[in-house]
């Protein structure tokens, strides 16, 4: 979906703020999504206004995303964890969301990203191999890949397709 880049990041915000809320928690899981989603727009709020007029708004954003949720998971990996058992957070959603999301947690990284960018984000096939590079046909393969292994751990976790 193309933009005005004239609009007020308000409205960008507003518009797009729950996409790409939902491809960070697809990517990094709940607890480290709400860092991912602000340092996402920290960055495109600075960037946004040598945004070309006929950018994809919502593809930028998801790129962003992308590299923050890289940041989150290197910087996760270099943190040391100084307890023998997590306590367990309250949430709010239901049972079997949080196992759909821990299915997708699961997933090889390439697929995991396809599946988000597509059927989170409903990006096409040519912006997830942009973003990830290589081609849309290895992006739609990966994609397909991730919605079969997650058809396998999660039974029922798909039903619908995403736009193409």
């Amino acid at each position: 979906m193309s933009i005005e880049v004239t609009q007020p990041f308000e409205r960008v915000v507003a518009q797009h703020g729950h996409t790409v809320l939902r491809v960070c928690r697809a990517l990094l899981g709940t607890h480290d999504a709400d860092d991912a989603w602000s340092e996402t727009f920290i960055a495109a709020m600075r960037a946004y206004p040598d945004l070309p007029h006929d950018a994809n708004v919502e593809a930028w954003l998801v790129t962003i995303a992308h590299r923050k949720a890289i940041d989150v998971l290197r910087a996760t990996q270099r943190r040391p964890v100084p307890v023998d058992e997590l306590p367990e957070a309250p949430d709010a959603r239901p049972k079997d969301d949080l196992e759909l999301w821990a299915a997708v947690r699961t997933l090889p990284d390439k697929q995991r990203q396809a599946v988000a960018y597509h059927y989170v984000a409903g990006l096409p096939y040519a912006e997830i191999a942009r973003i990830l590079g290589g081609t849309a046909d290895a992006a739609r393969r990966a994609a397909a890949d991730g919605i079969k292994n997650l058809r396998r751990t999660y039974p029922g976790a798909i039903t619908e397709e995403a736009p193409s």
